[in-house]
Protein backbone atom coordinates (compact mmCIF):
# COMPACT_ATOMS: atom_id res chain seq x y z
CA UNK A 1 0.00 0.00 0.00
CA UNK A 2 1.23 3.50 -1.03
CA UNK A 3 1.44 6.78 0.74
CA UNK A 4 -2.37 7.33 1.44
CA UNK A 5 -4.00 11.11 1.51
CA UNK A 6 -4.40 11.28 5.37
CA UNK A 7 -0.75 10.40 6.16
CA UNK A 8 2.05 13.54 6.84
CA UNK A 9 3.30 15.56 3.68
CA UNK A 10 6.75 13.25 3.24
CA UNK A 11 8.73 16.91 2.21
CA UNK A 12 7.18 19.07 4.33
CA UNK A 13 4.32 21.83 3.86
CA UNK A 14 5.83 23.90 1.01
CA UNK A 15 5.95 20.67 -1.01
CA UNK A 16 9.14 19.34 -3.27
CA UNK A 17 11.39 22.06 -5.22
CA UNK A 18 11.32 21.41 -8.62
CA UNK A 19 15.07 20.19 -9.37
CA UNK A 20 14.64 17.72 -6.60
CA UNK A 21 11.68 16.34 -7.51
CA UNK A 22 12.72 15.86 -11.33
CA UNK A 23 16.33 14.08 -9.67
CA UNK A 24 14.41 11.65 -7.80
CA UNK A 25 11.92 10.79 -10.53
CA UNK A 26 14.24 10.43 -13.22
CA UNK A 27 16.44 8.36 -10.65
CA UNK A 28 13.22 5.91 -10.36
CA UNK A 29 13.48 5.19 -14.20
CA UNK A 30 14.92 3.04 -17.04
CA UNK A 31 14.31 2.84 -20.18
CA UNK A 32 11.63 0.35 -21.47
CA UNK A 33 13.73 -1.14 -23.87
CA UNK A 34 12.89 -3.23 -27.03
CA UNK A 35 12.92 -1.85 -31.06
CA UNK A 36 11.18 -1.43 -34.35
CA UNK A 37 12.53 -0.99 -37.49
CA UNK A 38 10.93 1.93 -39.15
CA UNK A 39 11.67 3.59 -42.64
CA UNK A 40 13.27 7.07 -42.36
CA UNK A 41 10.37 9.12 -43.05
CA UNK A 42 8.52 7.67 -40.24
CA UNK A 43 11.70 8.27 -37.91
CA UNK A 44 11.28 11.90 -37.28
CA UNK A 45 11.74 12.59 -33.44
CA UNK A 46 12.45 9.26 -32.73
CA UNK A 47 15.21 7.93 -30.51
CA UNK A 48 18.02 5.65 -32.35
CA UNK A 49 18.57 1.78 -30.75
CA UNK A 50 21.98 1.21 -32.11
CA UNK A 51 24.86 3.36 -33.78
CA UNK A 52 24.41 3.43 -37.50
CA UNK A 53 27.35 2.98 -39.40
CA UNK A 54 28.44 3.87 -43.17
CA UNK A 55 28.47 1.24 -45.67
CA UNK A 56 30.87 3.11 -48.43
CA UNK A 57 32.18 5.92 -48.85
CA UNK A 58 29.73 8.76 -49.87
CA UNK A 59 30.06 10.02 -52.68
CA UNK A 60 32.57 7.71 -53.38
CA UNK A 61 34.12 9.31 -55.77
CA UNK A 62 35.82 12.98 -56.40
CA UNK A 63 32.99 14.91 -57.52
CA UNK A 64 33.49 19.08 -59.06
CA UNK A 65 31.91 21.16 -56.46
CA UNK A 66 31.29 23.94 -59.61
CA UNK A 67 30.13 24.05 -62.79
CA UNK A 68 33.44 24.66 -64.81
CA UNK A 69 36.07 22.96 -66.39
CA UNK A 70 38.72 20.39 -65.39
CA UNK A 71 41.91 20.27 -65.98
CA UNK A 72 44.97 18.24 -65.46
CA UNK A 73 47.43 18.03 -62.50
CA UNK A 74 47.03 20.01 -59.68
CA UNK A 75 49.65 22.92 -59.80
CA UNK A 76 47.75 26.26 -60.22
CA UNK A 77 47.50 27.38 -63.91
CA UNK A 78 49.06 31.00 -64.79
CA UNK A 79 46.93 33.54 -66.12
CA UNK A 80 46.13 33.13 -70.12
CA UNK A 81 47.29 29.31 -69.65
CA UNK A 82 45.58 27.64 -72.74
CA UNK A 83 44.03 23.67 -73.27
CA UNK A 84 42.09 21.85 -75.41
CA UNK A 85 38.43 20.91 -75.19
CA UNK A 86 37.91 17.21 -75.22
CA UNK A 87 34.42 16.55 -73.59
CA UNK A 88 32.50 16.77 -70.84
CA UNK A 89 31.20 15.08 -67.42
CA UNK A 90 27.83 15.07 -65.84
CA UNK A 91 26.16 13.90 -63.04
CA UNK A 92 25.85 10.23 -63.51
CA UNK A 93 27.43 10.48 -66.82
CA UNK A 94 31.17 10.97 -66.33
CA UNK A 95 33.81 11.54 -68.85
CA UNK A 96 35.13 7.97 -69.45
CA UNK A 97 39.15 8.87 -70.33
CA UNK A 98 41.54 10.48 -67.86
CA UNK A 99 42.77 13.69 -68.77
CA UNK A 100 46.08 14.53 -70.55
CA UNK A 101 48.52 17.52 -70.20
CA UNK A 102 47.04 20.57 -72.53
CA UNK A 103 43.24 18.78 -72.18
CA UNK A 104 40.43 20.00 -70.49
CA UNK A 105 36.62 18.88 -70.09
CA UNK A 106 33.21 20.41 -69.46
CA UNK A 107 32.23 19.36 -65.83
CA UNK A 108 28.90 20.12 -64.09
CA UNK A 109 28.36 20.74 -59.87
CA UNK A 110 27.75 16.68 -58.66
CA UNK A 111 29.75 15.33 -61.92
CA UNK A 112 32.48 12.85 -61.88
CA UNK A 113 36.36 14.19 -62.18
CA UNK A 114 38.13 12.32 -64.55
CA UNK A 115 41.66 10.68 -63.74
CA UNK A 116 44.75 12.84 -64.20
CA UNK A 117 42.49 15.99 -63.15
CA UNK A 118 43.32 17.88 -59.98
CA UNK A 119 41.55 21.14 -60.00
CA UNK A 120 38.08 22.68 -61.31
CA UNK A 121 38.32 26.30 -62.83
CA UNK A 122 34.86 27.62 -61.96
CA UNK A 123 33.44 28.53 -65.10
CA UNK A 124 33.68 32.51 -64.56
CA UNK A 125 37.28 32.13 -64.58
CA UNK A 126 37.73 30.97 -68.09
CA UNK A 127 36.92 31.84 -71.84
CA UNK A 128 36.50 29.91 -74.64
CA UNK A 129 38.49 31.51 -77.67
CA UNK A 130 37.58 31.59 -81.09
CA UNK A 131 39.44 28.02 -81.88
CA UNK A 132 37.45 26.35 -79.29
CA UNK A 133 40.01 26.61 -76.98
CA UNK A 134 39.88 27.20 -73.31
CA UNK A 135 41.71 30.53 -71.84
CA UNK A 136 42.28 31.10 -68.35
CA UNK A 137 41.22 35.37 -67.47
CA UNK A 138 41.51 35.70 -63.81
CA UNK A 139 43.78 34.02 -61.20
CA UNK A 140 42.20 30.54 -60.34
CA UNK A 141 43.53 30.41 -56.85
CA UNK A 142 44.38 27.91 -54.26
CA UNK A 143 40.91 25.54 -54.16
CA UNK A 144 40.84 23.01 -56.25
CA UNK A 145 36.65 23.28 -56.39
CA UNK A 146 36.93 19.04 -55.46
CA UNK A 147 35.14 17.33 -53.41
CA UNK A 148 36.78 13.73 -52.07
CA UNK A 149 35.37 10.75 -52.28
CA UNK A 150 34.53 9.95 -48.59
CA UNK A 151 34.31 13.83 -47.50
CA UNK A 152 30.56 12.94 -46.39
CA UNK A 153 31.48 9.53 -44.56
CA UNK A 154 34.13 6.94 -44.96
CA UNK A 155 33.09 3.26 -45.00
CA UNK A 156 32.56 2.23 -41.65
CA UNK A 157 32.02 6.07 -39.96
CA UNK A 158 29.70 6.46 -37.54
CA UNK A 159 26.84 8.20 -38.96
CA UNK A 160 24.50 7.90 -35.93
CA UNK A 161 25.35 7.40 -32.29
CA UNK A 162 22.75 5.14 -30.61
CA UNK A 163 20.55 6.92 -28.17
CA UNK A 164 19.83 10.06 -30.66
CA UNK A 165 17.11 11.95 -31.03
CA UNK A 166 16.48 11.87 -34.98
CA UNK A 167 16.31 15.22 -36.31
CA UNK A 168 16.01 16.30 -40.19
CA UNK A 169 19.44 16.51 -40.84
CA UNK A 170 20.63 12.95 -39.30
CA UNK A 171 17.62 11.73 -41.45
CA UNK A 172 18.76 13.71 -44.18
CA UNK A 173 22.65 12.41 -43.85
CA UNK A 174 21.27 8.64 -43.39
CA UNK A 175 19.73 8.81 -46.58
CA UNK A 176 22.61 10.66 -48.59
CA UNK A 177 24.83 7.72 -47.46
CA UNK A 178 22.29 5.17 -48.71
CA UNK A 179 20.28 3.78 -45.82
CA UNK A 180 16.37 3.85 -45.86
CA UNK A 181 15.26 2.16 -42.35
CA UNK A 182 16.90 2.16 -38.76
CA UNK A 183 15.95 0.47 -35.90
CA UNK A 184 14.43 3.11 -32.83
CA UNK A 185 13.69 2.41 -29.31
CA UNK A 186 10.52 1.36 -28.00
CA UNK A 187 8.21 4.90 -27.68
CA UNK A 188 6.33 5.04 -24.43
CA UNK A 189 2.03 4.67 -24.61
CA UNK A 190 0.50 7.43 -22.85
CA UNK A 191 -2.32 6.95 -20.89
CA UNK A 192 -4.50 10.44 -19.95
CA UNK A 193 -7.64 10.19 -17.42
CA UNK A 194 -9.06 13.50 -16.84
CA UNK A 195 -11.79 13.83 -13.84
CA UNK A 196 -14.45 16.11 -13.28
CA UNK A 197 -18.15 16.49 -12.60
CA UNK A 198 -18.64 20.08 -14.24
CA UNK A 199 -16.61 18.71 -17.58
CA UNK A 200 -18.70 19.08 -20.67
CA UNK A 201 -16.96 18.45 -24.46
CA UNK A 202 -16.67 21.92 -26.28
CA UNK A 203 -19.58 22.55 -28.27
CA UNK A 204 -21.63 21.47 -26.05
CA UNK A 205 -24.52 23.60 -24.31
CA UNK A 206 -23.22 24.57 -21.14
CA UNK A 207 -25.50 24.33 -17.51
CA UNK A 208 -24.73 26.01 -14.28
CA UNK A 209 -21.15 25.54 -12.90
CA UNK A 210 -20.41 23.64 -16.09
CA UNK A 211 -17.07 24.34 -18.26
CA UNK A 212 -15.84 23.15 -21.47
CA UNK A 213 -13.21 20.68 -21.12
CA UNK A 214 -9.65 21.67 -22.26
CA UNK A 215 -6.63 19.72 -20.44
CA UNK A 216 -7.49 17.02 -22.72
CA UNK A 217 -6.78 19.07 -26.02
CA UNK A 218 -4.16 20.90 -24.46
CA UNK A 219 -2.14 18.33 -23.12
CA UNK A 220 -2.44 15.96 -26.00
CA UNK A 221 -1.37 18.70 -28.98
CA UNK A 222 1.53 19.62 -26.13
CA UNK A 223 2.73 15.77 -26.00
CA UNK A 224 2.32 15.27 -29.89
CA UNK A 225 4.22 18.66 -30.27
CA UNK A 226 6.84 17.08 -28.25
CA UNK A 227 6.55 13.39 -29.75
CA UNK A 228 4.31 11.56 -27.65
CA UNK A 229 0.86 11.18 -28.93
CA UNK A 230 -1.47 10.23 -26.03
CA UNK A 231 -2.73 6.30 -26.84
CA UNK A 232 -5.56 6.89 -25.13
CA UNK A 233 -7.66 9.83 -23.16
CA UNK A 234 -10.61 9.13 -20.32
CA UNK A 235 -13.05 11.50 -18.87
CA UNK A 236 -14.41 10.55 -16.03
CA UNK A 237 -16.78 12.01 -13.15
CA UNK A 238 -15.65 12.64 -9.65
CA UNK A 239 -16.65 9.51 -8.61
CA UNK A 240 -14.16 6.92 -6.66
CA UNK A 241 -15.25 3.80 -8.26
CA UNK A 242 -15.43 5.09 -11.85
CA UNK A 243 -12.06 6.64 -11.68
CA UNK A 244 -10.70 3.54 -9.97
CA UNK A 245 -11.83 1.34 -13.00
CA UNK A 246 -10.37 3.96 -15.49
CA UNK A 247 -6.86 4.21 -13.47
CA UNK A 248 -7.07 0.38 -13.27
CA UNK A 249 -7.58 0.37 -17.21
CA UNK A 250 -5.08 2.74 -18.49
CA UNK A 251 -2.30 0.94 -16.45
CA UNK A 252 -3.08 -2.55 -18.40
CA UNK A 253 -3.00 -1.28 -21.93
CA UNK A 254 -0.49 2.03 -21.09
CA UNK A 255 3.20 2.26 -20.15
CA UNK A 256 2.37 5.36 -18.42
CA UNK A 257 -0.71 7.04 -16.77
CA UNK A 258 -1.35 10.48 -16.85
CA UNK A 259 -4.38 12.11 -14.68
CA UNK A 260 -5.03 15.83 -14.30
CA UNK A 261 -6.82 17.21 -11.76
CA UNK A 262 -8.04 15.27 -8.18
CA UNK A 263 -4.33 15.13 -6.58
CA UNK A 264 -5.11 18.23 -4.07
CA UNK A 265 -6.65 17.87 -1.09
CA UNK A 266 -10.42 18.80 -1.64
CA UNK A 267 -13.60 16.83 -0.93
CA UNK A 268 -14.01 15.60 -4.56
CA UNK A 269 -9.71 15.13 -4.98
CA UNK A 270 -10.29 11.31 -5.66
CA UNK A 271 -6.76 10.87 -7.65
CA UNK A 272 -3.97 10.56 -5.36
CA UNK A 273 -5.80 8.33 -2.62
CA UNK A 274 -7.14 5.79 -4.97
CA UNK A 275 -3.32 5.62 -6.88
CA UNK A 276 -1.96 5.18 -3.25
CA UNK A 277 -5.01 2.26 -2.91
CA UNK A 278 -3.77 0.57 -6.25
CA UNK A 279 0.16 1.44 -6.10
CA UNK A 280 2.18 4.24 -4.23
CA UNK A 281 2.50 8.04 -4.14
CA UNK A 282 6.00 9.10 -3.86
CA UNK A 283 5.17 12.79 -2.85
CA UNK A 284 2.28 15.23 -4.08
CA UNK A 285 3.33 18.47 -3.71
CA UNK A 286 5.53 20.71 -5.50
CA UNK A 287 7.36 23.89 -4.44
CA UNK A 288 6.42 25.90 -7.62
CA UNK A 289 3.93 27.91 -9.08
CA UNK A 290 2.28 27.36 -11.29
CA UNK A 291 2.13 23.74 -10.17
CA UNK A 292 1.70 22.82 -6.40
CA UNK A 293 -0.70 20.33 -6.77
CA UNK A 294 1.30 17.32 -8.28
CA UNK A 295 1.99 13.21 -7.30
CA UNK A 296 4.35 11.13 -8.67
CA UNK A 297 4.08 7.39 -8.09
CA UNK A 298 3.89 4.07 -9.38
CA UNK A 299 0.23 2.61 -10.65
CA UNK A 300 0.67 -1.07 -10.51
CA UNK A 301 4.16 -1.07 -11.95
CA UNK A 302 3.69 1.86 -14.31
CA UNK A 303 5.10 5.29 -13.82
CA UNK A 304 1.74 7.95 -12.69
CA UNK A 305 1.92 11.85 -12.82
CA UNK A 306 -1.19 13.58 -11.38
CA UNK A 307 -0.92 16.49 -13.16
CA UNK A 308 -2.99 19.72 -11.43
CA UNK A 309 -6.58 20.53 -12.38
CA UNK A 310 -5.74 24.41 -13.83
CA UNK A 311 -4.64 23.92 -17.24
CA UNK A 312 -1.11 26.27 -17.29
CA UNK A 313 0.04 24.78 -14.28
CA UNK A 314 -0.61 21.27 -15.95
CA UNK A 315 1.19 21.86 -19.30
CA UNK A 316 4.08 23.44 -17.15
CA UNK A 317 4.48 20.22 -14.88
CA UNK A 318 3.90 18.27 -17.93
CA UNK A 319 7.20 19.93 -19.71
CA UNK A 320 8.98 20.17 -16.26
CA UNK A 321 8.64 16.50 -15.04
CA UNK A 322 6.58 14.76 -17.38
CA UNK A 323 8.72 15.09 -20.58
CA UNK A 324 12.07 14.34 -19.50
CA UNK A 325 10.50 11.54 -17.83
CA UNK A 326 9.22 10.39 -21.03
CA UNK A 327 12.90 11.24 -22.82
CA UNK A 328 14.51 8.63 -20.44
CA UNK A 329 12.06 5.67 -21.04
CA UNK A 330 12.45 5.75 -24.53
CA UNK A 331 16.37 5.48 -24.22
CA UNK A 332 17.31 8.72 -25.32
CA UNK A 333 19.34 11.52 -23.94
CA UNK A 334 17.64 13.47 -21.45
CA UNK A 335 17.39 17.41 -22.85
CA UNK A 336 15.50 20.21 -20.83
CA UNK A 337 14.44 23.39 -22.42
CA UNK A 338 17.57 25.54 -22.95
CA UNK A 339 18.00 28.82 -21.06
CA UNK A 340 19.04 32.35 -21.61
CA UNK A 341 19.42 35.05 -19.58
CA UNK A 342 16.85 37.90 -19.94
CA UNK A 343 16.02 41.61 -19.00
CA UNK A 344 12.76 42.57 -17.63
CA UNK A 345 10.57 44.76 -20.70
CA UNK A 346 8.76 46.38 -17.70
CA UNK A 347 8.54 46.92 -14.07
CA UNK A 348 6.64 43.53 -12.71
CA UNK A 349 4.82 42.80 -9.12
CA UNK A 350 3.78 39.42 -8.18
CA UNK A 351 2.76 37.33 -4.88
CA UNK A 352 5.96 35.74 -3.66
CA UNK A 353 6.57 33.01 -1.57
CA UNK A 354 7.05 30.39 -4.24
CA UNK A 355 9.44 30.04 -7.45
CA UNK A 356 7.59 30.67 -10.33
CA UNK A 357 7.49 29.91 -13.90
CA UNK A 358 5.26 33.00 -15.42
CA UNK A 359 5.11 32.91 -19.15
CA UNK A 360 6.59 35.98 -20.99
CA UNK A 361 7.23 37.20 -24.60
CA UNK A 362 10.66 37.02 -26.63
CA UNK A 363 11.03 40.84 -27.54
CA UNK A 364 14.46 42.92 -29.22
CA UNK A 365 15.53 45.79 -27.34
CA UNK A 366 16.45 48.97 -29.60
CA UNK A 367 20.42 47.83 -28.80
CA UNK A 368 19.34 44.48 -29.31
CA UNK A 369 19.53 43.22 -25.84
CA UNK A 370 16.72 40.37 -25.26
CA UNK A 371 13.69 41.05 -23.25
CA UNK A 372 10.92 40.09 -21.60
CA UNK A 373 7.49 41.09 -22.08
CA UNK A 374 4.69 39.55 -19.45
CA UNK A 375 1.46 40.72 -20.36
CA UNK A 376 -2.21 39.85 -19.14
CA UNK A 377 -2.56 37.88 -16.07
CA UNK A 378 -0.50 34.62 -15.01
CA UNK A 379 -3.26 32.97 -13.26
CA UNK A 380 -2.84 29.16 -13.61
CA UNK A 381 -6.39 28.73 -15.14
CA UNK A 382 -5.40 30.96 -17.93
CA UNK A 383 -4.48 29.02 -20.80
CA UNK A 384 -4.66 32.66 -22.42
CA UNK A 385 -0.93 33.15 -20.88
CA UNK A 386 0.50 30.67 -22.92
CA UNK A 387 -0.42 32.16 -26.40
CA UNK A 388 2.53 33.77 -27.99
CA UNK A 389 4.74 32.46 -24.94
CA UNK A 390 8.59 32.17 -26.23
CA UNK A 391 10.11 31.83 -22.45
CA UNK A 392 9.28 30.67 -19.10
CA UNK A 393 11.03 32.68 -16.84
CA UNK A 394 12.10 31.93 -13.87
CA UNK A 395 11.42 34.22 -10.70
CA UNK A 396 13.30 33.18 -7.52
CA UNK A 397 10.60 32.75 -4.28
CA UNK A 398 12.12 35.62 -2.34
CA UNK A 399 11.12 38.39 -5.39
CA UNK A 400 7.67 39.79 -5.24
CA UNK A 401 8.83 43.31 -6.60
CA UNK A 402 11.01 43.48 -9.97
CA UNK A 403 11.81 46.44 -11.99
CA UNK A 404 12.43 47.06 -15.65
CA UNK A 405 15.74 45.74 -16.53
CA UNK A 406 15.85 43.20 -14.13
CA UNK A 407 18.00 40.57 -15.10
CA UNK A 408 16.64 36.61 -15.13
CA UNK A 409 17.30 33.43 -16.42
CA UNK A 410 14.50 32.25 -18.87
CA UNK A 411 13.37 28.76 -20.16
CA UNK A 412 13.29 28.94 -24.52
CA UNK A 413 10.03 27.44 -25.31
CA UNK A 414 10.97 26.78 -28.89
CA UNK A 415 12.35 22.99 -29.86
CA UNK A 416 15.59 22.77 -32.45
CA UNK A 417 14.95 22.80 -35.84
CA UNK A 418 17.45 20.26 -37.54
Amino acid sequence: MGTGGGMAEPFGPEGLPLEQARELILAALQPLGGSETLPLAACLGRVSAAAVLAREAVPGFRASMMDGYAIPGESLPATGSRWRLVGCSAPAAPYGSSLDPGEAIRILTGAPVPEGSGKVLPQELVELAGDGELVLVQDSGANPWIRQPSEEAAPGQELLAGGQRLGPADLGRLASCGVDAIAVTRRPRLGLLISGDELLPPGVQRGPGQIWESNGTLLEALLQRLGYPVAQQLVVADQPDLLRHALRELAQCCDVVVSTGGVSVGDKDWIRPLVAELGSVSFWKLHLKPGRPFAWGQLADKPFFGLPGNPVAAAITALQLLWPALQQLEGGQVQLLPRLRVRLEAPLRRGGGRPELARAALVIGPQGELLARVSGSQASARIGSLQGADLLLEIPAELDSLEAGQELWAQLLHLPIF
